[in-house]
C-alpha cells in the first residue's frame, strides 16, 4: 500500500464502520489477515480499538477510537505513541563497516561523532534513491540503521550483494538484523517528559539525531532522538518480550495525555513537516538532489564521490537537476498522488506525489515534483483533480515548524 492512500484509507474506513454493517466491511478490509506479519504489539492494539490494515505485508493499525484529524492534533499538542516495528532495524559490525556503509549512502559516516545520527539515502548506479535510512553511528566499529518495511527484502538483499564483494576483498564487516527487538516511536511535546518517568538517564543531555544505549523500564533499549513526525521525539529499539509492557508504562506515565496513535496520523504528521514517504516522494528514478536532500550529502562526499552513482549527483550539485520536489498550498479537493501539475497557462509541469488536507492548518497541502525553473516559492499552479483544474501556489516546506530538540 501507498503512503499517500493511508488518509483516504482510514477515512473510508471510518465512515464504512460507522454507517454500515461492520462484519461485512471488516470482511472487505482486512480479508487477507491471516497472510499478514504481526507486531508483539498486536492484540494491544486490537484491545485499545486499532482498526488493523494490511501495509507492507504487516497488520498495522491506522487509527484508534478517536479520528485521524483528532490524532494529528493530540501529537502536535501532548503526543503520540506509534507501533514502529515493522520497519527493519540492523547492525553492521567490523572495523571496516564504515568505509564499507560509505560505498552504499550519500552521508559522511566517517564525520559522525560516535553515537551521533543522521538521515541518509542509499543510491544505485544512476543516482536514484534504493530506499532512505536513518543511521547512527554507535562507534567507529558499529553502525545501527533502520530501513522501511517496504524496501526491507531489496534492501538486505542490496547490501548483502556488496558486503559479499566487500568481504571477498578482505574487508572486515558483518551485519545483524535485530528481529528480536521491537521498535516504538514516542513523538510530541510530551514525550521527553513521559520518558524521563521510565529511565534514570537525563534526557535533556541528548539533543536531536543522537543515540544512547541505556534501560528504559527495566528493558535493555537502543534510544534515538529522532521521529517522522517534525515534533521532538524518540525511537525506542526495546527487545520484543518487553515492547507491551513498555508501551503501557508510556500511556500510564502520560496521564492519557499521550495516545496510541496510527498509520493515518502518522502520514499527516510526516506530511506537514514535509518529510518524504519512500515510494511516493522517493522512488529508484529520483536522485537526492532532486528530492530535495542536498544537505544530506556530506561535504567531503561531495569532493570525493565514492557512492553509488555519485558522477550523476555530483553532476546536478554542480548544474542544478531537471526536476524539484516542493511543496505546495490549494484550493478545492485536496491533491493526491499523481495528480497533474500545470503552470499558469495550463501546461503540464509534473505530478504531486503527496498530499492530502492538513488537521494543524486547517488548508490542502501537497508535495510534488516540477520541473526546475518553476520551483520558486509564490509560483502560481493548477492541479487536475478529475478533470477539472484548481488553483494553488509554490509554497516553503515544512508546513508546519519543526520543534527537533537541539542544543541552544
Amino acid at each position: 500500500m501507498r503512503g499517500a492512500g493511508l488518509w483516504q484509507l482510514g477515512q473510508s474506513i471510518t465512515r464504512r464502520l460507522a454507517q454500515s454493517d461492520k462484519k461485512t466491511v471488516a470482511r472487505r478490509y482486512f480479508a487477507s489477515e491471516a497472510e499478514l506479519k504481526k507486531t508483539v504489539l498486536y492484540d494491544f492494539h486490537v484491545a485499545h480499538g486499532g482498526k488493523m490494515v494490511p501495509f507492507a505485508g504487516w497488520s498495522m493499525p491506522i487509527q484508534y477510537k478517536d479520528s485521524i484529524m483528532d490524532s494529528t492534533l493530540n501529537c502536535r499538542q501532548n503526543g503520540s505513541l506509534f507501533d514502529v516495528s515493522h520497519m527493519c532495524g540492523l547492525s553492521l559490525k567490523g572495523k571496516d563497516c564504515v568505509p564499507f556503509l560509505e560505498k552504499l549512502v550519500i552521508a559522511d559516516v566517517a564525520g559522525l561523532a560516535p553515537g551521533s545520527g543522521t538521515l541518509t539515502v542509499f543510491t544505485n548506479e544512476k543516482g536514484g534513491a534504493i530506499d532512505d535510512s536513518v543511521i547512527t553511528k554507535v562507534k567507529d566499529d558499529h553502525i545501527y540503521l533502520v530501513v522501511n518495511a517496504g524496501c526491507r527484502d531489496k534492501d538486505l538483499a542490496h547490501i548483502e550483494e556488496h558486503m559479499k564483494a566487500f568481504k571477498a576483498k578482505g574487508g572486515d564487516v558483518s551485519w545483524h538484523i535485530h528481529d528480536e527487538r521491537s521498535l516504538l516511536a514516542l513523538q510530541g511535546p510530551l514525550a521527553a517528559p513521559t520518558l524521563q518517568h521510565l529511565t534514570k538517564e537525563d534526557l535533556s543531555k541528548i539533543y536531536f539525531g543522537e543515540f544512547h544505549i541505556l534501560d528504559i523500564n527495566g528493558a535493555h533499549c537502543f534510544l534515538t532522538r529522532t521521529g517522522y513526525t517534525g515534533e521532538d521525539g524518540f525511537e525506542i529499539s526495546v527487545p520484543s518480550e518487553n515492547a507491551v509492557d513498555l508501551a503501557k508504562a508510556i500511556l500510564e506515565k502520560s496521564e492519557g495525555k499521550v495516545r496510541l496513535t496510527g498509520l493515518g496520523a502518522r502520514d499527516s504528521l510526516r506530511l506537514e513537516a514535509a518529510l518524504c514517504l519512500y515510494g511516493n516522494d522517493m522512488e529508484q528514478h529520483v536522485t537526492p538532489v532532486e528530492a530535495g536532500l542536498t544537505w544530506a550529502i556530506g561535504k567531503r562526499r561531495r569532493a570525493e564521490g565514492g557512492f553509488l552513482g555519485a558522477e550523476v549527483i555530483l553532476k546536478q550539485l554542480e548544474s542544478g537537476p531537471p526536476v524539484r520536489r516542493v511543496g505546495f498550498f490549494s484550493s478545492g479537493p485536496p491533491p493526491r498522488s499523481h495528480s497533474e501539475i500545470q503552470d499558469d497557462k495550463g501546461k503540464s509541469i509534473g505530478e504531486v506525489t503527496s498530499g492530502g488536507f492538513s488537521p494543524c492548518l486547517k488548508k490542502n497541502i501537497a508535495m510534488g515534483y516540477v520541473k526546475s525553473g518553476s520551483h520558486k516559492a509564490g509560483t502560481k499552479v493548477k492541479f487536475v483533480i478529475r478533470g477539472k483544474a484548481y488553483d494553488g501556489v509554490v509554497t516553503k516546506m515544512p508546513f508546519v515548524p519543526t520543534k527537533y530538540y537541539k542544543p541552544a
